[in-house]
């Protein structure tokens, strides 16, 4: 038994148990946990894609569950955490239950990329990982910064309704955005080349201006997603 084979989907289905394990830890109101555990998944993501790329170790089991394991861990838990989020926010009624939108948007995503074979440079629409990074840092912010306004979004219906619209509109847009695979060879005089560059740039930036506020980290997080949907989303309109 060739077992260098199995090292890609070991990699992912660690990268599905950690989405499990959050699920249960935002369930029980530890959404700090819950989020340093998505963290941990989308590490596993990163790195079972580059393993099987390294060992030339790709197979259709590989692909399929990698899909059902980015469900759990950027579908399902961030949905989960923005529902428990804004219950502990003051959120009632059938109100609390829209944030489970996005797992449902979560799994077009993941089924619309997996029969489109171009998006390889570039995504359509906003990746669940992305989303889910964006929910994740959103609410852990909340959690442990007291006396946060955002505390006070997350129990407006109006923004819950607008955010989980907004995200899950993004995530099944025909909006390229940019992936951040770079690849050997001569890219570096490419407009798509030069967006990720800045896009680490933007990192550094964020980076800096959360550690002179002394904002919590997980701002980084945040911000740096934010500002990477708008410069796609301002490219997108500049290439029309």
């Amino acid at each position: 038994m060739n077992i260098i084979k199995h090292i890609p989907n070991t990699i992912t289905s660690m990268n599905l148990l950690c989405g499990a394990i959050g699920v249960i830890c935002a369930f029980e109101g530890r959404l700090d946990a819950a989020f340093l555990l998505m963290i941990a998944a989308a590490v596993c993501d990163f790195c079972d894609g580059l393993s099987a790329r390294m060992l030339n170790a790709y197979s259709p089991v590989g692909k399929e569950l990698d899909s059902l394991s980015d469900l759990v861990s950027f579908g399902l838990l961030p949905a989960v955490m923005l529902r428990e989020g804004s219950i502990a926010a003051g959120l009632t009624g059938i109100w609390t239950y829209v944030p489970l939108l996005l797992v449902v948007f979560s799994a077009l995503r993941l089924a619309k990329f997996n029969i489109d074979d171009s998006q390889t440079e570039t995504f359509r629409g906003l990746s669940t990982p992305a989303s889910a990074m964006i929910t994740g840092s959103f609410i852990y912010y909340v959690y442990v910064t007291s006396d946060s306004m955002m505390d006070l979004w997350l129990s407006s219906r109006i923004f819950i309704v607008l955010y989980t619209v907004i995200l899950s509109a993004l995530m099944v847009s025909s909006i390229p955005m940019f992936s951040m695979k770079f690849k050997k060879g001569g890219q570096a005089v490419t407009p798509l080349y030069r967006m990720r560059i800045a896009f680490v740039g933007v990192f550094c930036v964020c980076t800096v201006l959360v550690a002179l506020l002394g904002l919590n980290w997980s701002m980084i997080i945040l911000l740096t997603f934010i500002i990477y949907i708008i410069m796609n989303l301002i490219n997108a309109m500049v290439s029309k």
